[in-house]
């Protein structure tokens, strides 16, 4: 395979994703918009709204391993493109159930939705497997960016979908489900046509060109092993403190304003700001990481993690929320493409399927006990331990740091005293 193939197919692959990953993530923001209210009404006892959210990250942690070990055996053309029309059986199912008035069949249709988006979320490993090192974090934060897509078309989605279903004699609520099972079909389709060639088949000729950056010579190394490496250590630091933090603070500010009276149009202000600052700059926040470097990036993400967890609960101007949570978007985006990047740029091709898998149930598992713990944290102690949490949280990767730069300077001065002792 020639450069020149490399770099066309890279595109074409990019541009597939993104396009694939803009659909699904419209289905998904377009069923979270209402998830919570069907909850409600189904299960007849609002404790039960957040329920179908917490289904949606349980399923995401459950297929997320096996996901990235059948992408490894069979690609990721096939294995991202089984992820959706999981996820187009899933919409089937909920969207059934809401008719029917089935809480439990609802649930089991967000399960596999949820499941679905385990593997639709590996996405931006299988871009980063089409391009070199020094474009790899340009090209995660593309498909990255395709969240602003969803976070714009999603909640669009709702009304007109809800308005057709009622006129037929539906339920207007199972409107998302049904156009969310259209847009999953319709990126599945999209996978199995234009992902080509797979994006491993490129890994493997990035690895000859650039064997330094990878274990690319050898059996592919267990992943305890690699989880051990430093880099892999601050890889995933950086991805669960993001999501944590993000999760902690983004899931309750809505009810934190609704308790101080915030009309709803107050509301979308802020998770508008909170979503330009998670997908909005992921254009510009991708060159910058490939041009910072990835620990570099995961510092600043993670004190602006710290500075918006600080800032959030200090004031309840509308104004003042919306900073602090484009602050808390802006910090995940960064520990999310870097920390991304970083994972990508130390595995070899036969290692990432399986790695990234496992990483991603970690980082969906900490997504899961973050979304549950926020809203017992805010009913016990309050929106401003919320933030102290937050912000302590965010210096897991800060303190990873120091301490492997420290363990750097130690070794490299044991070597050096090593060196003169020998000569």
């Amino acid at each position: 395979m020639t450069l020149a193939y490399s770099t066309r197919a890279a595109r074409r692959i990019t541009w597939t994703l993104f396009a694939a990953q803009s659909l699904g993530s419209a289905a998904l923001i377009a069923n979270a918009t209402v998830s919570s209210i069907v909850g409600a009404e189904l299960s007849g006892q609002d404790a039960l709204a957040g329920l179908p959210g917490m289904l949606l990250l349980l399923g995401a942690a459950s297929v997320a391993h096996p996901a990235g070990r059948l992408m490894q055996h069979v690609g990721r053309r096939w294995g991202l493109a089984l992820g959706f029309f999981i996820g187009v059986v899933g919409m089937l199912i909920g969207g059934s159930a809401i008719n029917a008035g089935s809480f439990a069949f609802f649930l089991l249709g967000l399960l596999l939705v949820g499941g679905a988006r385990g593997a639709i979320d590996q996405s931006r490993y299988a871009v980063a497997e089409a391009h070199p090192p020094e474009r790899r974090a340009r090209a995660i934060s593309i498909v990255v960016f395709a969240g602003t897509i969803g976070a714009v078309l999603g909640p669009q989605l709702v009304g007109p979908s809800s308005n057709l279903l009622g006129g037929l004699g539906f339920s207007s609520l199972a409107g998302p489900m049904w156009s969310g099972m259209l847009l999953f079909a319709l990126a599945g389709f999209l996978l199995v046509v234009l992902l080509r060639p797979d994006p491993q088949a490129i890994a493997a000729t990035i690895a000859v060109s650039h064997p330094a950056t990878q274990h690319s010579i050898g059996p592919a190394r267990p992943a305890r092993v690699i989880l051990r490496l430093p880099q892999a250590q601050l890889a995933l630091a950086a991805m669960v403190t993001g999501q944590m933090v993000m999760l902690l603070i983004m899931g309750v500010t809505s009810l934190h304003m609704h308790h101080h009276q915030h009309g709803l149009g107050a509301v979308g202000m802020v998770l508008m700001a909170h979503t330009l600052g998670m997908y909005g700059l992921s254009i510009v926040a991708g060159p910058l990481v490939d041009r910072l470097g990835r620990p570099r990036t995961i510092a600043a993400g993670a004190v602006l993690l710290i500075a918006g967890s600080v800032v959030a609960p200090v004031s309840l101007l509308t104004a003042w929320l919306a900073a602090a949570l484009f602050l808390v978007g802006l910090g995940w985006n960064l520990c999310y493409i870097a920390g991304s990047s970083l994972l990508a740029d130390i595995l070899a091709p036969a290692e990432r399927g399986s790695v990234q898998g496992t990483t991603e149930l970690i980082v969906n598992v900490a997504a899961a006990t973050s979304s549950l713990g926020s809203g017992i944290i805010l009913a016990r102690f309050g929106y401003d331990t919320l933030g102290m949490i937050g912000a302590t949280l965010a210096l897991l990767p800060l303190a990873l740091l120091g301490w492997q730069r420290i363990a750097h300077t130690a070794a490299a001065a044991g070597d050096g005293r090593a060196a003169r002792q020998g000569t």
